[in-house]
């Protein structure tokens, strides 16, 4: 049992919670810390996280199963509107909702919508003020949106506010006894040796593409799809075949980069840290591709999870 989360006394409790928020308020980075492992994919790019990922805590006090979901932003696009939706509806049938603000910047039009989901929802919400270890600090003025919000819903929402940082660890361990608090008294609804159930190709794919969400200018990583084609898995090493999908010409070029520089490098960082998530050597061969106007096609879409 780890020293920083102190076991507590009880019934164990277990719960699915959703973790919830509009983009880049720091969901990922939160949910790997409570965790204490790498399941979500992290970079300042809107939309790193295209799937509603599932990661799972097992402990002395019971099992709180995550659900890490798409960032709400403005929706450009079939994907953008997609991904918008998935998160939504991620909160539909949960034990509790984990609402993540960016405590260093002002409300903003996607907080005001999740404040008004959150006051028609009748399970328990957290609401955490994420990235309240920098100097800006904009608490205030959330809680006076909420307090707007709730008179004008009329609503006896009582949300359990707590400021923390997911970067720094900052409250972690009382984050996670609230959670605990929060959801029901129950058996587990998972074997106690599961991390994750999410797909190993989508996990692989995502780990390739985060390296290039850390490499690639503003724009273009939201025009790059991973798909895992084949695995081949031999005993010490796996050989995964990869589709690298861009959508015009010219970005193929930009992806791969002088000389294969960038795509060598990406493929370096991705086996480095496949090989530490599953313990075996991988050999990755990526193949950049020319799919027009790929985000807009539904079929497509549908194969990565988007859709």
């Amino acid at each position: 049992m780890n020293e920083e989360f102190p076991e507590v006394g009880g019934p164990e409790r277990a719960g699915v919670v959703a973790i919830v928020g509009r983009t880049n308020v720091g969901k990922s980075t939160l949910l790997n810390h409570l965790v204490e492992e790498k399941v979500s994919i992290v970079s300042d790019t809107v939309q790193t996280t295209r799937n509603v990922i599932r990661a799972i805590l097992t402990e002395s006090r019971g099992q709180l199963v995550f659900l890490d979901t798409p960032g709400v932003h403005k929706a450009q696009g079939d994907l953008g509107k997609n991904l918008n939706k998935a998160a939504r509806s991620a909160v539909q049938g949960v034990d509790a909702i984990l609402l993540v603000l960016d405590a260093s910047s002002k409300p903003e039009l996607e907080d005001d919508g999740w404040f008004r989901r959150i006051t028609r929802e009748e399970v328990p919400v957290i609401i955490a003020l994420n990235k309240s270890d920098r100097n800006r600090d904009c608490a205030a003025q959330y809680r006076e949106l909420w307090e707007e919000i709730r008179a004008e819903k009329e609503s006896a929402k009582e949300p359990v506010w707590m400021a923390v940082s997911a970067l720094q660890g900052t409250n972690m361990p009382d984050l996670l006894n609230t959670l605990f608090e929060q959801v029901p008294e129950g058996p587990a609804l998972f074997p106690d040796d599961i991390l994750t159930d999410y797909p190993r190709k989508l996990n692989i794919a995502d780990v390739i593409r985060e390296k290039f969400f850390h490499r690639l200018e503003q724009e273009l990583p939201h025009a790059v799809a991973v798909w895992v084609e084949d695995i081949q898995e031999a005993e010490k090493k796996w050989t995964v075949e990869v589709s690298v999908m861009v959508e015009r010409h010219s970005q193929k070029g930009i992806v791969i980069g002088d000389k294969g520089r960038l795509i060598k490098w990406v493929r370096e960082q991705a086996e480095k840290e496949l090989y530490e998530m599953y313990g075996v050597r991988f050999k990755l061969k990526l193949w950049v591709k020319v799919e027009k106007n790929w985000r807009k096609n539904y079929w497509i879409l549908k194969k990565l999870g988007y859709a």
